[in-house]
């Protein structure tokens, strides 16, 4: 009887940790437009795929201040236009999420579409200058 008790927790021990994820959300793909002083699309498309650039951007988001439920009004279009894809869970559809980014100086205000972020600055200069060099290819 031990034995049978034994045999069945070692096969409930394998099917729950067989069945357990540790798949951790990843940001896959950043697709930038940046945008005139007029908010009009200046052509300029770009993709970010590079693990590097990504784990850059990732690590400036990192740093930002988020407001929930913040509805700010920006008295300009934003600079940026950025659309991060993110892989959730493994072998489905990645989520999408915007961010609208205005570069000030040494700041940087974000607005997202997520409920849970809404309106964030970026302070830090140092990782202010990385996100929009990562964003913008060094400008």
């Amino acid at each position: 009887m031990k034995k049978l008790a034994i045999i069945t927790m070692m096969i409930l021990i394998v099917v729950l940790t067989g069945c357990s994820s540790n798949f951790q959300p990843e940001l896959t793909r950043v697709d930038v437009q940046k945008l005139t002083k007029d908010g009009m699309k200046d052509g300029e498309e770009r993709i970010i795929a590079s693990k590097n650039e990504l784990q850059t951007i990732e690590q400036s988001f990192d740093k930002i201040k988020w407001s929930p439920k913040t509805k700010p009004e920006m008295a300009r279009k934003e600079d940026v236009l950025a659309i991060f894809f993110i892989q959730e869970e493994k072998n489905m559809p990645e989520s999408l999420d915007e961010y609208r980014i205005w570069f000030e100086g040494e700041s940087a205000t974000i607005i997202s579409n997520k409920e849970n972020e809404g309106y964030g600055r970026l302070t830090d200069k140092t990782e202010v200058r990385d996100l929009r060099s990562a964003l913008l290819l060094g400008e």
